[in-house]
């Protein structure tokens, strides 16, 4: 089966064809991403996308959606019910979500009849620890609000645990730590496969610090602004799009840039970089707690792929881990693979 893998973000629309089985990927591209522009524009993008592909038509298309909520712990068939499934989350994660709608109309457009499956960032997480998924607060807020942690960046955490067994075996991969590192950043505790806990929450704002998301920070900060009389909106915002690297640096949410005012001695990039470091370290240790001990420390997403000073600086906070250059516990790099496990979910559930 020829699998179209569409990620469509806030700015950017990824796509790749993969072969299942083998996972061969014979086409692959990037294209601009504007939410508030023309879907039709998008449509035109997939054709000839599709068009330039060398080995002909596509089977099926499989979607990454980043918030499935309670309601889709696995991959499901996009119908009209599916598709008010996912609008019905935007609010959780307005960016994301409402990309990955934009999509899926896209591909209804450019490919009527091929079957279309959307494939969630979150299901990989349903297997959460009770005490992981239970938030410490009013048992009527949780009830009447839906207020649990959800997790994210499971596609690639689940890619990440399969990549660790091929090459350190079952028992060298009981307990992991998949550590993403991105825009966004994510630390899971993966126990046999399967998620235990995680460090995004609700929504993809809690957590260790990010590239703009400020991650968790005492909740009173909030009601402290707001009764400053300081806007929702702009609060909103502030957490999720001005905070993180570029809110502690004044400089950018890039790593690269922040690594490069470091150097140049820019005391705020440095504090910047201590707090990612220190944040993404905590949260290790954290998802170790929850394991029982860690047997491999994994890497993936853009800067945790490629940036090997922020993998050097949260390893030298862990030697009692064993994660060192003598210690006994491996750290791999694993490259980002959602789109195999799109592809897979995808062919797996058309049969």
């Amino acid at each position: 089966m020829r699998v179209l893998v569409v990620n469509a973000g806030s700015s950017s629309l990824k796509h790749a064809i993969v072969e299942v089985p083998g996972g061969r990927v014979t086409d692959a591209g990037t294209e601009r991403w504007d939410p508030d522009g023309d879907a039709r524009r998008h449509g035109e993008a997939l054709r000839e996308a599709l068009d330039g592909a060398a080995a002909g038509p596509v089977d099926a298309v499989g979607h990454r959606v980043v918030h499935g909520g309670t309601r889709f712990t696995g991959p499901a068939v996009i119908d009209a019910s599916v598709r008010a499934g996912i609008e019905a989350l935007v609010p959780l994660a307005p960016l994301h979500q409402r990309a990955a709608l934009e999509g899926i109309d896209a591909v209804d457009a450019a490919l009527p009849g091929v079957p279309q499956v959307a494939c969630f960032d979150t299901a990989f997480h349903h297997t959460l620890d009770p005490a992981a998924v239970t938030y410490p607060v009013p048992a009527a807020w949780r009830e009447a609000h839906g207020l649990r942690r959800f997790g994210f960046h499971g596609l690639n955490v689940e890619w990440c645990a399969g990549q660790a067994r091929e090459r350190l075996g079952d028992e060298g991969a009981r307990r992991l730590v998949v550590c993403h590192l991105g825009s966004g950043c994510s630390v899971t505790a993966v126990r046999d496969g399967r998620s235990v806990d995680t460090t995004m929450g609700f929504t993809p704002l809690e957590g260790v610090p990010m590239g703009t998301r400020s991650g968790s920070i005492d909740p009173a900060v909030v009601l402290w602004l707001a009764r400053a009389g300081m806007p929702l909106d702009e609060i909103d915002d502030g957490l999720n799009h001005r905070s993180g690297l570029l809110g502690v640096s004044g400089r950018s949410a890039d790593l690269r840039d922040v690594l490069e005012a470091m150097d140049a001695g820019d005391a705020d990039a440095a504090l910047a970089f201590a707090i990612h470091v220190r944040g993404i370290a905590a949260a290790v240790a954290a998802m170790a707690s929850s394991l029982g001990g860690m047997d491999a420390l994994v890497f993936s997403g853009g800067a945790g792929e490629h940036a090997p000073r922020l993998r050097d600086a949260i390893c030298a906070r862990l030697p009692f881990l064993g994660v060192d250059a003598a210690g006994p516990t491996p750290v791999l790099v694993v490259p980002a693979g959602e789109e195999q496990v799109i592809a897979r979910q995808t062919a797996a559930l058309l049969g």
